[in-house]
Order: structure tokens, then C-alpha cells, then sequence
């Protein structure tokens, strides 16, 4: 029997206690005055590459049977007219009838893209942030009340956990829900960012905060160590909520999307979407190449959360605060690592423990200690500039003139670039700003409709 316990005050947990059941009905009870939308990202490889087309193929099989959407987005990049008509013919020999087509590289949606970088929203960053970024407009321009986002490289999918997705948002009227998993495929335990670096990352900084009284901070991170897969991709909206919400463009979009969440919501919803193994494609460690890979991904997080704690809640910290983290961090890391090692066992399950602490020692501490230097490199150099300034009377002119002012300014300014992440705005500001959007989106909707249909 799976546990059942709900220990955090914000957060719902729906174990999966009875598999067989079918939520349809109340789906679909639900959804006569909701307008549901779920919103599939892909890459053209995800359904022209032979590999990964049967994996695509089961995923719109799959959704054809779901039906209290009311549209399905299939958000498009890197794909030609051809890729287009490609991804149509897979559509309706599914049967699937509600699809709309979001061809971010087509003449009709570069339109929608240019006329809101002419309004000042910069746009020009390429890649899956983007793409959903727009997938939300879209479904906004089509009315959805409830919007739920899927990714399209699922290898066990079935409809029923997308069932389970939308309930408590559809259903229960939660304003956020995300989904938690086991990443294995009964040999192997996978999912290694979020259990080798964030949960023991979150856990050194709980001790930290915990030990320095830091209530606020204390607050976010235990709101973060509550949910059972902080990285999952699978999530549904309430729309109202988000419109209201910031996104990133990089790997850290899953957990920015939870500190936003945690700002703007009372009360959440995580929801258990299977009980078996659950299996996305997998990325590569990238020990020497910080720019891909896990190695890019750790990166990321690592900044977004930091700059979240920093800059956008105050956090104030100093060289020690990043040497202590990262031994703390490693310390935990390795106990868990241990835990791991033990569970494996206990189940018969491979497990490289040498890796997994290589991976810790060669990759995961040293992005920590990386976005540690960003942070702390310009402090120390001021501080050995006005040093110098001030006990030579050579500088007394310049001093005069405003010169440790203008170092002071300099370092605030490299400080602020350091930690300078690129996140879209709200959509409430976006519409604010461009009400005509809607339309525009529309259009380019009905446009490449009629070309492809």
C-alpha cells in the first residue's frame, strides 16, 4: 500500500491508490463549463526521426481518447512545411479531430513574433521556453480556462495519467497542479538532477536558513522539498493564475514555475501519475562541457533558484555562504547517494554508486562553487581597488572626482549581470501592453489552418 500522508499546508497530494478507475466522466461533467486545452511542445525530430516517432505516435493515440479537451496544441519547432503536413497526417490517422497547429517557424506565427518584439518583448531566444511561452497564448486566444502542458518524448504515457493531471484543477478547482513519478524503468533508477542536486541542494539550504532563523526563505524552500519530482514537465493551470505568471527560457522553467507558484497560489496540487516506472528521454552527464547536457541543466537550476533567493527575496549572503553551502551540499549528497545504494540493493535494482558520486564531486559541487564565483568575484575586486585607492594619495584627485563611487556602481552593475536571467513576462502584461495580441494569435491560428487542412 503506497503512503497517503499530506504533510505540508499548501500542498495536496493525490496518491494513486486505485489504478483501474476512469476519471472520464467527472472529467467530462467538469469540462461543460470549463474549457480544457493541453498543450504538447515538439521538435520536428520527436515525430520525423524513426526512433522517436513511435513514442509520438503512442502519445496522439493516446490523446485521441481524451475527450474533455477541448483543443490539443501541438507547439512546433525546427519544422518544415513538410514536417508540418507530416505531423497532420499522424494527427487525423489517429483520429484525433481537436489539434491546433502552432508552427513557430511559419510565416503566419514569425508575424505574431515580430509584432510583439516591436513592443518590446524580446523573443529572439529560440528553444522550448519559447515555444510554451506562445503555446499559453495560444490557449488563452482560444478561451481555455483550464491549460495543462505535456511533453511529447513520454515513453510510457497512457491517457489515464493525463486524467489524473487535470482532475484536481478540472475537478477540485485547484489553481495548479504538477505531476510526481518514479523515473526508473525497472532496472535503473533515473531522474539524477533532481535526486544527486536539488533535493540534497534544497536540503544544505534548509539547514542553513534553519540555523541562521532566515523564516522567509525557510518558507520557500519547504515549499519547494514538498513536492515529490520538483523537475516534472507535466503540469495544468488555471488560467487566470497563469496569466499572472513569469516563465523562464532555460532548464530552470520547472523550478522557476514553482517559486511563482509559491508566490501566487494558497493552495496547490501534486498528483501521482503512475505507479510504475515512468520514462522521458534521457540526457547526457557532460562532465567537461558545462554548455550541454545535465552538466547545462545543473547550471541553470542552480542560478535560477539562487537568483530567486538573492535578488528576488533578498537573500543576503557572503563568500562564506557559498563555501559552506557547497560542503553541506556535498555532505548530504553523499548520504543520499548511500540511501540510493541501499534501496537498489534492497530491490535487486543497478545501481553505480561510483558514478552517481562523481557526478556529485566532478559536476554538481563545481556548478554550485561557479555560481558562487559569478556572485563573489566583482566584491573582491572592488574591495581591493578602493583599497588601494584610498591608502595612496596619487588617487586623492580622482577620488575626489567620484572614482570609488563609479567602483561601487560597476560592481553592483557586474553583480546584477552575474545573476541576470532571461524571463518572459507575464501574459497579463503582454496583453496589457498589446491587446490586439489575441487576434494576431488567432489569425496566425486560422492562417495555417486553412494551409494544412
Amino acid at each position: 500500500m503506497p503512503s497517503f500522508a499530506q504533510t505540508h499546508s499548501r500542498v495536496t497530494t493525490y496518491y494513486l491508490l486505485e489504478e483501474s478507475r476512469d476519471l472520464r466522466q467527472s472529467l467530462l461533467k467538469a469540462a461543460r463549463w470549463k474549457k480544457t486545452v493541453l498543450i504538447v511542445p515538439a521538435l520536428a525530430s520527436e515525430f520525423t526521426h524513426p526512433e522517436n516517432r513511435p513514442v509520438f505516435v503512442n502519445i496522439v493515440s493516446e490523446l485521441a481518447s481524451a475527450n474533455y479537451l477541448a483543443h490539443v496544441i501541438f507547439g512546433l519547432d525546427q519544422a518544415s512545411e513538410q514536417d508540418v503536413r507530416e505531423l497532420t497526417g499522424i494527427l487525423k490517422k489517429a483520429g484525433l479531430q481537436n489539434y491546433v497547429l502552432q508552427w513557430n517557424d511559419g510565416e503566419a506565427f514569425a508575424s505574431v513574433y515580430h509584432e510583439m518584439q516591436e513592443n518590446g518583448f524580446n523573443l529572439d531566444q529560440r528553444g522550448k521556453g519559447r515555444n510554451v511561452f506562445m503555446g499559453f497564448g495560444v490557449a488563452m486566444a482560444l478561451g481555455a480556462t483550464t491549460v495543462g502542458l505535456l511533453d511529447a518524448d513520454i515513453r510510457t504515457f497512457k491517457r489515464r495519467q493525463l486524467d489524473r493531471l487535470f482532475f484536481p484543477c478540472l475537478v477540485h478547482n485547484y489553481p495548479f497542479a504538477k505531476a510526481f513519478y518514479a523515473r526508473w524503468n525497472e532496472q535503473r533508477l533515473f531522474g539524477r538532477v533532481k535526486r544527486l542536486l536539488l533535493d540534497p541542494l534544497l536540503l544544505a539550504l534548509k539547514r542553513k536558513f534553519s540555523d541562521s532563523s532566515e523564516d522567509k526563505m525557510l518558507r520557500l524552500v519547504d515549499f519547494l522539498l514538498s513536492f515529490d519530482y520538483q523537475l516534472s514537465g507535466e503540469v495544468v493551470f488555471d488560467a487566470w493564475m497563469l496569466k499572472k505568471m513569469r516563465y523562464a527560457l532555460d532548464w530552470g522553467v520547472e523550478i522557476f514555475t514553482l517559486i511563482e507558484v509559491f508566490r501566487k497560489a494558497a493552495q496547490v496540487a501534486q498528483v501521482e501519475f503512475t505507479r510504475h516506472g515512468f520514462d522521458h528521454k534521457h540526457q547526457r552527464v557532460s562532465t567537461a562541457d558545462p554548455s550541454g547536457g545535465l552538466h547545462r541543466m545543473s547550471l541553470d537550476i542552480i542560478n535560477t533558484l539562487l537568483h530567486a533567493l538573492i535578488v528576488e527575496e533578498g537573500l543576503e549572503v557572503g563568500e562564506e555562504f557559498f563555501r559552506d553551502l557547497a560542503l553541506t551540499y556535498q555532505s548530504i549528497a553523499e548520504d543520499i547517494i548511500k540511501k540510493y545504494s541501499d534501496n537498489a540493493e534492497f530491490n535487486q535494482i543497478n545501481y553505480d554508486r561510483d558514478a552517481e558520486e562523481r557526478m556529485v564531486n566532478q559536476v554538481l559541487a563545481g556548478a554550485i562553487v561557479q555560481a558562487a564565483d559569478r556572485l563573489t568575484a566583482p566584491a573582491h575586486l572592488a574591495e581591493k581597488m578602493l583599497r588601494l585607492t584610498a591608502s595612496h594619495p596619487e588617487f586623492k584627485p580622482f577620488i575626489d572626482a567620484g572614482l570609488q563611487q563609479t567602483i561601487l556602481a560597476v560592481e553592483e552593475k557586474i553583480r546584477d549581470q552575474s545573476l541576470d536571467l532571461r524571463y518572459l513576462p507575464s501574459w497579463e502584461r503582454i496583453l496589457w501592453k498589446m491587446p490586439e495580441v489575441s487576434g494576431l494569435i488567432v489569425d496566425a491560428v486560422e492562417a495555417d489552418k486553412a494551409r494544412f487542412r
